[in-house]
């Protein structure tokens, strides 16, 4: 059920980034007079959207590692 979980949260990860990314951008877009800093805030929340989502998936595959592992090891 854990790893079920885990799973759709990296589903989630990679829009809920680019919005966050973009709705900052736009925010200061608005607070700064600018048009162009939404394009910033998109592309940054998609980069760390996508570095999260391979921590994520890295981090589930060495879980896997140890899992099968300790079972070798009984």
């Amino acid at each position: 059920m854990v790893a079920m979980a885990r799973y759709s949260e990296m589903g989630f990860i990679i829009p809920a980034a680019v919005l966050l990314g973009f709705f900052l951008g736009k925010l200061l877009d608005y607070w700064l007079h600018t048009k162009w800093l939404y394009l910033v805030g998109l592309l940054f929340g998609a980069v760390v959207g996508f570095w999260q989502m391979i921590r994520m998936a890295m981090s589930a595959s060495k879980d896997l590692d140890s899992g099968s592992r300790s079972k070798d090891d009984k």
